[in-house]
């Protein structure tokens, strides 16, 4: 340290402050780069806004406990089955072994498997749930995700509470081959037990839902709901194009598409998709009420709402009932042309004599019949209705059996 000078100063050196050289790149963890509007955005006020861009409305991916936190009460979801975890049946091998790559997937989510199910109630409502998580190798589903599908599916019949799935997933999983590919065909099984008993099924549909997740149980509820501008679809858009030799529509794989061509029933956005399965619940489960002796809830005993038989009852309701038709009258024989009344009483007709093959019968004129015909009929309506009396059948004329009595 130098000396203090005379006017009582030290002579200090200046440290000018140094500045830090831009980053072109931000850190993961602080922000996220919207890829529809390429916007920077802050992840805490992502978070905030339940991970929707606030200046396009791209809907970002969830996790599945973010979107079970999105769904139902807090702190009311218990899961089911959290030991459930894939093996190595086959011995699969690509660039990775197939323990390998399960094991890196559950270190970053956290998660056993790629499925997440349990119990929860929504707006006071117990409801059965089953979530997809992407993040976990694609949300592919093999034989764990096949698995939980279909116990909550046999839990809810069980139960007879509503079952809800979300679907993230990208189609099968091709390590375990045709043991994934099994899994369609037994949680189709599962949840077309659940339609004679009348328990309601509600799919979600999100960004994305493809391959065999599209093609067995996340089409088949009894109301499927999805995101804006999810992709859905069973292949990709360059091979369902090479495959039909044809240019497809843009954005024939998106929920908007799908929505105009009836194939999903409602779009609802990420902030008002709780309350819109709140509501569905109140129209799909039947309500309870309140007995006023004790305070217990008993239910009504009404059949849950199934669409089909609502429209065919409202259908019946509307159309007026087609008249009776009123019987035919009985057809005239022999030539004859009676007028048949409606309250009048037809006699059995009188079986014709046997005939003679000596005495060849020569057949009456169709006009004396005629006349006959006409004076009962006249009097038959002088006598009235009631008293009418019935005109007599005549015999019928046996065929002749010789040809020149035939021609007269």
């Amino acid at each position: 340290m130098q000396p203090p000078t005379s006017d009582g100063w030290t002579d200090m050196p200046i440290k000018l402050p140094s500045f830090r050289p831009r980053r072109d790149a931000y850190p993961p963890d602080l922000w996220t780069k919207c890829p529809s509007c390429e916007e920077m955005l802050f992840n805490k006020q992502l978070d905030k806004v339940q991970r929707v861009c606030p200046n396009c409305g791209h809907h970002f991916r969830l996790s599945a406990d973010a979107r079970i936190a999105l769904l139902v009460d807090h702190g009311t979801f218990t899961e089911r089955d959290p030991g459930l975890q894939s093996v190595d049946p086959l011995g699969f091998v690509d660039q990775k072994s197939y323990p390998d790559r399960v094991a890196a997937a559950q270190l970053a989510t956290g998660m056993r498997d790629a499925a997440v199910w349990g119990t929860a109630t929504i707006d006071g409502r117990p409801v059965a749930l089953c979530v997809m998580d992407f993040g976990f190798m694609g949300g592919s589903m093999g034989a764990v995700v096949g698995e939980k599908v279909t116990r909550s599916a046999e839990y809810a019949l069980l139960q007879g509470m509503p079952l809800i799935i979300v679907s993230a997933s990208g189609g099968a999983r091709m390590q375990e081959g045709t043991l994934a590919l099994m899994q369609l065909v037994k949680t189709v099984g599962a949840l077309e037990r659940l339609r004679p008993a009348g328990v309601p099924f509600i799919s979600v549909l999100s960004d994305p839902t493809t391959g065999g997740v599209f093609a067995s149980f996340a089409v088949l509820g009894d109301i499927n709901l999805t995101e804006p501008n999810a992709l859905i679809g069973f292949a990709g858009a360059r091979v369902s194009a090479g495959t039909i030799a044809q240019e497809l529509p843009v954005g024939f794989q998106r929920s908007e598409f799908l929505f105009e061509h009836g194939f999903i029933d409602r779009i609802v956005h990420r902030s008002q998709l709780r309350a819109e399965i709140a509501k569905l619940l109140g129209y799909l489960v039947p309500t309870s009420r309140t007995n006023g002796s004790n305070g217990d809830v008993e239910p009504l005993g009404l059949p849950s709402f199934r669409p089909l038989s609502f429209l065919t009852n409202l259908a019946e309701r509307v159309m007026p009932s087609e008249p009776e038709v009123p019987a035919p009258a009985p057809m005239p024989t022999n030539g004859s042309r009676r007028a048949a009344r409606p309250n009048a009483t037809v006699a059995a007709p009188t079986p014709p004599a046997p005939i003679e093959a000596a005495e060849p019968v020569v057949a009456s004129s169709a006009a004396e019949t005629d006349t006959e015909a006409a004076e009962a009929a006249e009097a038959a309506e002088a006598a009235g209705p009631e008293t009418a009396p019935v005109a007599p059948v005549p015999e019928p004329t046996p065929a002749v059996s010789d040809e020149g009595t035939r021609h007269g």
